[in-house]
């Protein structure tokens, strides 16, 4: 990995990373497909701030390695993990020698076999690449940060924002902050971390509302201190169960003690409003946030059928809530009020749908293939009001009409956040009386278009009640497992720069 190099040369910046949330209270497991790598000049096509043209484009020599990012799932399988570090790692090896590397990564992959797997994926990257390479780490604020993951980044930052509006922005972050830090010699940052021993779902903690809207209004002001690169919050991934779930707090600069102070002040601010974290939305059970929606008057009334989230990790396939729904009998005539259901995956349903018909009366079952605890398969009997080839995420969709139901059957599990995803079927959500998504807080479209949301908490992997789903291997004491817990130690950890020695186990 060398080639000859003059102090003119812009820096050489290589790109790798694998992004995925897994919880493991889910019997799903992902495989390497599901990650949709791209390798080369295709990892550069991923960033509108990398495109030809652009400023940061122009300050380096870029090269991609392997990024991947799967939608949220279960526990990666060891053979995947083996398939696409290996791919990674190995392609990493063939580009020219680089100054510095930025880490795409999301921070809550879970591995068979593997704890900390961002940590261990690092370690192999700084083996591969050597230890003089820079590395600047972006995650959602949703990872986990692990006292190693810390000491083998020499910049790290996540997203401020949930929902993550700021996700692109972020990236842009860090690898400004990269490049600036290579153009400008300096030696590598100081960094400050401190474990907050607090573990809250994202429905709990948005940005949207208080307190995490000024907890995270906190982050900007740190960072603007003398003497601060960057200050980050992470709320850490609820439904998986590692040592290393937890909250975190992480800042970076070239000024030691500027750093510890500012990571210090977010981390108590963090820890103090942990009492006054609360859902973003009104919460209770499905029929009864039906029944509230059905005499509310509000049009549309959208549900959040919280339980089987695939969005945070939920296996999507649970059936619980559409069967509950189509046991109402308001529902069972075709002019009941309309209710558009998203979504329960069905290979061979959505099969039979297909060769029937835009029309046809079928009758298909769907779901509990994956993730069948809670229901088990769902028979429809119902007219194919439409079918669609080609998403990304679904492949084929295909929406069943039952009675005033129309119930979205994939074939593959697919997250529902924009209005096209229902207005491509042929379905309208604005003019629906309900609508109900498996999600947790809505996305900010369909947030918009709600007259009326609850959260219904409803089974699944990612049980919005995660005191009951039986965490056995997090630190604890924690918050809110542990709810009469004295304060914790949130004085800052000085980790030493990547190029030095970790020592002790100060956690």
């Amino acid at each position: 990995m060398s080639r000859p190099r003059t102090p003119a040369d812009r820096p050489v910046i290589a790109i790798a990373g694998l992004g995925i949330e897994s919880s493991t209270f889910s019997p799903a497991r992902t495989r390497a497909p599901a990650f949709h790598p791209s390798r080369g000049e295709e990892v550069l096509e991923r960033y509108p701030f990398l495109a030809p043209g652009e400023e940061l484009r122009e300050a380096a020599e870029w090269h991609g390695a392997l990024v991947g990012k799967s939608l949220p799932g279960g526990t990666v399988t060891a053979a995947a993990w083996e398939e696409l570090t290996g791919e990674l790692i190995e392609r990493l090896a063939a580009l020219p020698e680089p100054d510095g590397l930025w880490y795409d990564i999301h921070g809550a992959m879970t591995v068979e076999g593997v704890d900390d797997a961002e940590a261990v994926l690092l370690d192999r990257i700084r083996a591969t690449v050597g230890p003089r390479v820079t590395v600047s780490t972006s995650m959602d604020l949703h990872g986990n940060v692990s006292r190693e993951l810390v000491h083998r980044s020499d910049l790290i930052t996540c997203y401020r924002m949930a929902p993550h509006e700021d996700h692109m922005e972020t990236k842009e972050r860090a690898v400004r902050n990269l490049v600036d830090l290579l153009a400008s010699g300096a030696p590598r940052p100081a960094k400050a971390w401190v474990p907050v021993p607090v573990l809250l779902a994202g429905e709990q903690t948005s940005t949207r509302v208080e307190p995490a809207r000024s907890v995270y209004a906190a982050v900007e002001e740190v960072e603007a201190a003398d003497g601060v690169t960057d200050a980050a919050i992470w709320v850490g991934y609820a439904w998986a169960d590692e040592p290393r779930n937890r909250a975190a707090v992480v800042v970076t600069g070239p000024d030691g003690d500027a750093v510890a102070a500012g990571a210090e002040r977010l981390a108590h601010g963090f820890w103090d409003a942990r009492h006054d974290f609360d859902f973003v939305a009104p919460t209770g059970t499905f029929d009864g946030i039906l029944d509230e929606a059905l005499t509310s008057g509000r049009r549309p009334f959208f549900v959040s059928d919280t339980g089987d989230n695939p969005t945070a990790g939920g296996a999507g396939d649970v059936t619980w809530g559409l069967t509950r729904l189509l046991e109402r009998p308001e529902f069972r005539r075709e002019d009941g009020p309309t209710v558009l259901y998203a979504s329960v995956p069905g290979p061979e349903a959505v099969e039979t749908a297909v060769a029937a018909g835009v029309g046809a009366t079928v009758t298909v079952t769907a779901g509990a293939e994956v993730d069948d605890r809670h229901a088990g398969p769902v028979t429809l009997t119902g007219v194919v009001h439409a079918v669609r080839h080609g998403d990304r995420d679904a492949g084929t969709e295909v929406v069943i009409r039952v009675g005033s139901v129309h119930a979205i059957l994939t074939r593959l599990r697919k997250p529902y956040h924009h209005e096209h995803d229902f207005t491509d079927l042929g379905l309208d959500p604005r003019g629906a009386d309900i609508v109900i998504v498996k999600i947790g807080y809505l996305e900010p479209e369909l947030a918009e278009m709600s007259a009326g949301w609850k959260m219904a908490l409803t089974p699944g992997g990612v049980d919005q009640d995660l005191v009951r789903l039986g965490h056995h291997r997090i630190r604890r004491p924690m918050f809110p497992f542990d709810r009469g817990m004295a304060d914790p130690d949130l004085r800052a950890r000085r980790i030493p720069a990547s190029d030095q020695p970790l020592t002790g186990d100060d956690e």
